[in-house]
């Protein structure tokens, strides 16, 4: 028991964002870091390897647990057994724990790296204590539940110098950076706009009134973590936990990341000057809307010109991708230039008016495995895509459009004092102050 894809231009397939991941993780599974001479051929030497805890082992963790099983696994944290349970019995010779606190504690002596997959209000509590011990950190995305939070984590991780990588697999693979690529090189001329879109939402409703008994599998109070006490409920467990402010920031902040990642690393994004955002009816206090359309705002970079950029969820889409008759793909990006326009999610894009296009091809760009950068980061400092000096100011825009639905009016944004000086009354949902005992 515990202790406490392809170049082309037209490019139709489906392709799921876990099936993507799945893809680019089987397609680079070669071994970064050369295995010392005493290895057997082809296999990486034990002194070459991490010593890595996983924080979070359930579902997605039990995912990353497995991408970073190329390394040494020296601890698992989960706080519910049963949804840990699969990972707990393929690890059953691991050290397990309950409390990430106490397996930092016990274990940092004997870790070199961490992953972070819990919910998101935890992501920045166990971030952040393992950074302060030097730790490397591959962290789920978001970065944290909220923007203060976020920038504080930013902070920590440039003064410790450790390596760290956001969950964004998309951003590592061939799709992403030939898109990328095209939108600098000017292949739709310069972009004004960009739209991003996820299909599904979170339901919106009231806290329940009833509190029935909390399963003896989950430690309840620990799964709270910094968030303020409140009963135990199912409604809340294992998934829907997105859709209250308390844990989550809603779909926006369930996909935002991996949406959103496209046009900042494409656009060289980082903190926006407005935002505003319009939201379902009726408004629950507690949990966010069944639907979600947010638009911020960017000044000129250098002589790259402004920028709108405008997320949807809930089933809504922009009108542009109807009148040109767009692909309804369920999760996408548009892009509007001065010549064109480019539609692409994980794996696919297509420019229009296709005719003005015919022969154009992405260019060749070798995507990289997404957990295994990491791990080569963490063992010899080169670079990660998505580290949190980037990720951060990435997370910080995203959770903004959750914090002007919240506040209810456009934000004018002052990125550099985490304030919206037009809206005090907004700053109750930039930051907020963690239980006792969960202080960063």
């Amino acid at each position: 028991m515990p202790h406490d894809k392809t170049s082309g231009q037209s490019v139709t397939a489906k392709i799921t964002r876990r099936e993507f991941v799945s893809a680019a993780a089987a397609a680079a599974s070669l071994t970064i870091v050369p295995a010392s001479v005493f290895a057997a051929p082809g296999k990486q030497a034990p002194s070459d390897k991490l010593n890595i805890a996983c924080i979070g082992v359930g579902g997605k963790g039990f995912d990353n647990l497995r991408n970073v099983s190329t390394e040494t696994i020296v601890a698992i944290c989960d706080v519910d057994e049963k949804r840990a349970a699969e990972a707990f019995k393929q690890y059953s010779k691991v050290k397990k724990y309950y409390d990430f606190r106490r397996l930092l504690d016990k274990e940092h002596k004997n870790i070199d790296a961490v992953v972070v997959s819990t919910p998101d209000h935890v992501h920045i509590p166990a971030t952040v204590m393992a950074m302060k011990m030097g730790k490397h950190c591959y962290t789920e995305k978001p970065m944290g539940q909220n923007i203060a939070e976020v920038r504080e984590a930013t902070k920590i991780a440039k003064r410790y110098g450790v390596a760290t990588q956001l969950g964004t697999g998309a951003h590592s693979g061939p799709n992403y950076r030939g898109v990328a690529k095209m939108i600098k090189a000017g292949v739709i001329g310069d972009v004004t706009e960009a739209h991003c879109w996820c299909d599904k939402s979170w339901p919106s409703k009231n806290r329940p009134k009833n509190s029935p008994p909390i399963p003896k599998t989950l430690k309840w109070d620990l799964w709270l973590g910094p968030a303020p006490k409140r009963p135990y409920h199912p409604c809340y467990l294992p998934l829907s936990w997105r859709g209250w402010w308390d844990f989550g920031n809603g779909r926006i902040g369930d996909m935002g990341c991996h949406m959103i990642d496209l046009p900042f690393t494409a656009l060289d994004l980082k903190y926006p000057l407005t935002v505003e955002s319009k939201r379902s009816t009726p408004i629950y206090t507690e949990s966010a809307p069944a639907w979600l359309i947010s638009t911020w705002t960017f000044p000129k970079r250098g002589k790259l010109p402004p920028v709108t950029l405008t997320w949807y969820d809930g089933n809504k889409r922009p009108p542009l991708q109807k009148k040109h008759n767009m692909p309804d793909w369920p999760e996408a990006t548009i892009f509007v230039g001065t010549k064109g326009m480019l539609i692409a999610d994980y794996g696919r894009y297509k420019l229009f008016p296709e005719k003005d296009f015919a022969g154009v091809r992405r260019p060749h760009v070798q995507g990289s495995n997404h957990h295994q950068e990491w791990i080569k980061a963490s063992k010899t400092g080169s670079p990660t895509g998505c580290n949190f000096q980037y990720a951060g100011p990435l997370t910080e825009t995203v959770l903004l459009g959750a914090v002007a639905c919240r506040a209810g009016k456009k934000l004018e944004w002052d990125a550099k004092n985490l304030k919206a000086t037009n809206c005090p009354e907004a700053d109750q949902f930039i930051r907020r102050t963690n239980r006792k005992g969960w202080e960063l």
